[in-house]
């Protein structure tokens, strides 16, 4: 009947298709909003935290549901019919959704329960969800004045919109760039298994023939970055980076005007809920707890890393100067990653495409179920898929699991002591055109008490060629490792509250699990349960795992400096608008990221038009791409756990299950890291593993 709105917990994706989205969100909308007048006309002498909180948190249950998938769907198959569908949606969910806080009633009745000592006898999970609560509807202008919540209402809908249009001009301007190179010869310097994808990739464009070969490249990053990183040909590397940096900075989906419009939006709305700033809004109740912590953050860790970062550029410019027998200048931006390669391979006797086949990806993933196995007490089994054509009427044959591609596959999590099904995941890992860049995880369902949840992990890695298995590169692993970790904290979480569970914490607390699964990629015990070579099953060679740790912090502080640019570029946009309105929007991002760039001789456009994470949701890592750092602290802190007590202790495993990834926002996210650690994070962990202080002696 309404397909978006199916309740069953495996998803038909082939009836998702645009025709039902009109009529199964707007049913939706209805039903949410009968379910919010419900609440907001009962008796408030016998109002209850059942009949108001709880109650709350079921009412859009059926939208968020459908709005869900259909926006998921956006990110991996979209198409122009979908697109539309969802666009003509948008204005209509989005008003409603900011209009709930908005609702004088509603706030009324919610605020009076809030209040009653009725809530002082709940259980603390409870407790805190109406603390939550309370604290989500006046940081929204619950308490406002009607004109201003009226503008409310208003930003958000414009927000929605334009961070849309933001994203689509992103997808878009990425897929309309392509090269075609016919003469093998100029491919020189790049790895097989790069060429290889590239000629498959031609082929299936049908542009090239066994007969008449050509390589596609395009500006998905496993085609991309290996031409900057190994093609010997200057002037193609050149044509590629140019290509990189033109996504969305041009004609009609030049994004600059959007960005402008977007930062001016966010700084009215926080100016209209009484802040400074959109940074003070915005983490307010995150660990950081305002922007000025967080900019201190990023510029205390940019003093510390600075000196490291000038000495390593340096010393790549003297290194070019010296293969190339020319005198000592600075870079051009599209021969960074190739010197930078060229250094990494003499001085370690190492080269990433060494290690590709020791990570095929079906390898890498059952390994890394073995290590949460062994250390968190779950059990992973892979479930059988078909794909079905959209809109085809066909029905899945009995066990097994629709997927929404061919290349989708789909897993259930148990526990290992009870057998209890705690949750089952959707798996995406190669690039598509139809698909968005980079890397994510989402919840698709949260299940209550005893019921399981629903998740997904999608990526952009290199895909399978010519036959062979998809063969990754490290960093490809530690991707995969990362998203595996939000989906633990989420398919794990235990809380009976559904808006408090699994990933739904504070933004500079929501990498930890993250980033703390990346720590496995790196030790020996743990790498060799996934690390084996694709064909002879054999582990890495312990020459090559010591070139591999050796040059694990070759430019570390380049990368950590990245990393920070961002973050301060985002909170400097996020907290002194004001300073750069009317400006150009390069001049703005030279300006904030002097000292934070290394000095090039061409000078890139600013990287503010292509951001995903600032400007493709209304708020999304906005004021918040800080957080990647903030939560690196904590997992390498966290990490010295493990490394004291076993990497692989499942006592240690289980510890961190109970306290961190259970949990979810259960308790203030500082609360769980002590329980955990037994104490406050310290910084020196992270420095130390980054190759930029020296370890303490105990």
């Amino acid at each position: 009947m309404h397909p978006f709105l199916d309740s069953a917990f495996h998803i038909r994706w082939s009836t998702l298709v645009p025709e039902a989205v009109g009529p199964d969100i707007r049913h939706a909308l209805e039903l949410s909003k009968a379910n919010i007048e419900a609440i907001c006309a009962q008796d408030l002498a016998v109002a209850s935290y059942d009949s108001t909180f709880a109650a709350l948190e079921a009412a859009t249950e059926d939208l968020s549901r459908g709005w869900g998938r259909l926006n998921h769907l956006d990110s991996v198959c979209d198409h122009p019919a979908q697109r539309e569908a969802l666009n003509a949606m948008l204005p209509e969910v989005t008003e409603f959704f900011s209009s709930i806080p908005l609702n004088e009633k509603l706030w009324t009745v919610i605020k009076a329960v809030g209040e009653s000592p009725e809530i002082a006898t709940l259980d603390p999970v409870k407790q805190r969800f109406v603390e939550e609560t309370l604290a989500d509807f006046r940081n929204s202008g619950a308490d406002l004045p009607p004109a201003q919540k009226e503008r409310i209402a208003a930003l958000e809908s414009e927000l929605s919109k334009l961070t849309k249009q933001y994203s689509e001009h992103v997808l878009d301007s990425t897929n309309a760039w392509e090269m075609v190179i016919t003469d093998e010869a100029k491919l020189d310097g790049l790895p097989d298994s790069a060429k290889a994808g590239a000629a498959a990739n031609a082929r299936a464009k049908g542009i090239a023939t066994d007969e008449s070969p050509a390589w596609r490249f395009t500006l998905q990053f496993p085609s991309m970055f290996p031409v900057l990183q190994h093609l010997h040909d200057d002037g193609i590397r050149r044509q590629v980076w140019e290509g990189s940096i033109s996504v969305a900075a041009n004609g009609e989906q030049d994004n600059t005007p959007l960005v402008w419009k977007i930062l001016e939006l966010r700084q009215e709305k926080a100016e209209l809920l009484g802040h400074g700033h959109f940074a003070d809004l915005t983490l307010l109740r995150r660990m950081a707890a305002n922007g000025s912590t967080a900019l201190n953050f990023v510029e205390d860790l940019h003093r510390r890393v600075q000196p490291a970062f000038l000495a390593e550029c340096k010393q790549l410019a003297q290194y070019k100067a010296a293969k190339t027998g020319t005198a000592e200048g600075l870079l051009e931006p599209w021969e960074t990653a190739y010197w930078a390669e060229r250094q990494r391979k003499e001085h370690y006797d190492l080269d990433d495409e060494i290690l590709r086949p020791y990570f095929p990806v079906d390898g890498v993933m059952s390994g890394m179920f073995e290590i949460a196995t062994r250390i968190f007490g779950i059990a992973i089994k892979e479930k059988d898929t078909v794909f079905l054509e959209p809109g085809s009427n066909e029905t899945a044959a009995e066990g097994l699991v629709e997927v929404w591609h061919p290349e989708v596959k789909f897993y259930e999590i148990h526990d290992s002591i009870s057998g209890r099904h705690l949750g089952s995941f959707y798996a995406d890992w190669h690039p598509r055109e139809s698909k968005r860049g980079g890397a994510w995880m989402n919840s698709l369902h949260t299940g209550g008490p005893g019921e399981p949840h629903l998740g997904l992990i999608i990526g952009n890695m290199s895909p399978p060629v010519d036959g062979k298995p998809a063969l990754l590169t490290h960093g490809e692993v530690e991707t995969i490792f990362h998203e595996f970790g939000h989906l633990l904290h989420g398919l794990l979480s235990d809380v009976p509250v559904k808006s408090l569970a699994g990933t739904n914490v504070p933004w500079d607390f929501v990498e930890l699990p993250s980033q703390i699964m990346e720590n496995f990629c790196w030790d020996r015990e743990s790498l060799d349960l996934f690390a084996r070579h694709f064909e002879s099953g054999e582990v890495i060679p312990q020459d090559l795992f010591d070139k591999m740790i050796a040059a694990r912090n070759y430019l570390s502080a380049s990368a950590f400096m990245r990393q920070l640019a961002f973050g301060k570029l985002d909170l400097e946009l996020h907290t002194r608008l004001t300073a750069y309105q009317g400006r150009d929007l390069d001049e703005v991002d030279r300006e904030i990221l002097a000292e934070y760039r290394a000095p090039m001789n061409t000078l890139a456009p600013s990287m503010a038009r292509r951001f995903n994470h600032l400007f493709s949701s209304p708020t999304g890592y906005a004021a918040g791409y800080y957080s990647y750092k903030w939560a690196e602290v904590l997992d390498a802190d966290a990490f010295t756990r493990f490394q004291r007590e076993g990497v692989l202790n499942p006592e240690t495993g289980r510890a961190f299950r109970e306290h961190i990834l259970s949990k979810g926002n259960s308790a203030p996210a500082d609360e769980l890291y002590r329980r955990f650690m037994g104490r406050d994070p310290e910084l020196e962990p992270l420095l130390v593993r980054s190759g930029l202080a020296e370890p303490m002696v105990a």
